[in-house]
């Protein structure tokens, strides 16, 4: 019997309890308008709640429940819906067998429906139908990955990788520094010099991805003359060992995701009888330097230590360095 040579298309494709599916044009793409790492997250879920029906010309329901994360306020989630609105993106597709530049919306129109615990009403643009219909290609997400992930650059980096990672015949590519930045979504203007877009997207991001996927993934410099002009993206899939590793991170991953959502809430009122509140740079210098932590917890448990001791003359600093030890005395 002759083997069949017709390609698996995306949409056969099945999502799981535990995964979703992402066509790979929409992984690989240049963000022309800017998006945050809620935006990216809320569209996958949008993308996978039509995944049934996504290249019918129909309109889509979900929950503005699910949308919301950590967050009681629906308003972030208008703020991303018409950010992916507004965003025009450039992929490269196949058309007639030739590659081509494809500009599409992300998103069509969509009711908001007023309460709180309403629906989302939602359409997926024709032209971006006709290139998920046609894909063949396409990255299997972990959804606990997804929101562990803590930046949009290691979000689109965990993306690029799973679209990648089971291909036999590659392991590498290379990218112009122009190319890496625009997949990444680096804002123009920003993150000029390969030493910035090392230090603040790429390292971190590869870090983060090597935690807490099932890959390792290396980018490396690439010089013409004496300045980098390309990079090369390198993955390989974990052995027993490091997959247990990243299990056990992402354990942790979702523990800090509870905590972050206790973070997340205004001051507690009863601290108020303790002293005054500390300055805002404060609070989000403790949530970077001790993730996982409950800061208003600690800042109860600093005011409760100060008793009767002479006042700090700076108290903000106070706090951070009464943090730093208790972090020390009580590891998560």
């Amino acid at each position: 019997m002759a083997k069949s040579t017709t390609p698996y298309r995306t949409l056969d494709a099945k999502p799981s309890a535990e995964t979703l599916i992402k066509p790979g044009e929409l992984v690989d793409l240049v963000e022309v308008t800017p998006l945050t790492l809620a935006d990216r997250r809320i569209y996958n879920q949008l993308l996978e709640n039509a995944w049934e029906a996504i290249d019918k010309p129909v309109t889509h329901v979900i929950a503005k429940s699910e949308l919301r994360g950590n967050h009681n306020s629906n308003d972030r989630i208008g703020e991303s819906i018409e950010r992916l609105m507004s965003s025009i993106v450039k992929m490269e597709v196949l058309w007639d067998g030739k590659p081509a530049i494809e500009r599409v919306q992300l998103l069509g129109g969509n009711v908001e429906m007023a309460r709180g615990d309403g629906l989302f009403e939602y359409e997926i643009p024709a032209r971006l139908r006709k290139v998920i219909r046609n894909s063949t290609v396409f990255a299997r997400l972990q959804r606990e990955v997804m929101f562990a992930l803590t930046s949009k650059y290691a979000l689109t980096l965990y993306e690029m990788v799973q679209k990648r990672g089971n291909l036999r015949w590659k392991s590498s590519e290379k990218f112009t520094l122009d190319a890496i930045r625009g997949v990444l979504g680096v804002p123009k203007g920003k993150l000029t010099s390969w030493s910035n877009l090392r230090l603040r997207a790429i390292e971190p991001a590869v870090e983060e991805v090597c935690a807490l996927s099932d890959y390792m993934v290396e980018i490396s410099p690439i010089k013409t003359g004496r300045s980098v002009t390309h990079v090369e993206l390198r993955w390989w899939r974990k052995d027993g060992d490091a997959t247990g590793e990243a299990a056990r991170a992402l354990s942790f991953a979702s523990t800090g995701r509870r905590q972050k959502a206790a973070e997340g809430r205004p001051r507690p009122g009863h601290l108020d009888t303790k002293g005054a509140a500390l300055q805002t740079q404060t609070y989000e210098t403790a949530r970077m330097r001790f993730p996982g932590y409950d800061i208003y917890y600690v800042e109860g448990a600093w005011r409760d230590w100060a008793k009767g001791r002479a006042p700090a003359e700076d108290p903000d600093r106070a706090y951070l360095a009464f943090f730093r030890k208790f972090a020390e005395a009580n590891p998560i």
